[in-house]
């Protein structure tokens, strides 16, 4: 399995396990929102030039393993794909279309 990736200087095979938790581990990853959910984290990984190879979701977390390339920082790719995901759910299922805080 020769999974190397390159850009212009470097040659790279970094492949990361994250599991996301929603807030107070709430049951809420299910039915309708389980299928739309999974080709939303594909786009949205292909946005920061990322693949997610394998997933999996329970009714209360996430296991993904995603390749990210070493010129972005992890944290970087996943706090934009759960920001983003989190933005397309609330439009599309909670029916808000401006996040209000306070």
């Amino acid at each position: 399995m020769n999974n190397i990736q390159s850009l212009s200087h470097t040659a790279w095979d970094c492949k990361y396990h994250l599991v996301w938790i929603p807030k107070y581990r709430k049951k809420v990853l299910f039915g309708q929102l389980r299928r739309y959910l999974g080709s939303v984290l594909h786009e949205l990984a292909s946005h920061k030039e990322s693949r997610i190879y394998e997933g999996h979701m329970s009714g209360d977390h996430l296991h993904m393993l995603i390749s990210i390339p070493p010129k972005y920082a992890v944290s970087q790719v996943v706090g934009y794909i759960k920001g983003k995901s989190a933005i397309h759910i609330a439009r599309q299922y909670i029916g808000k279309r401006k996040n209000y805080t306070g």
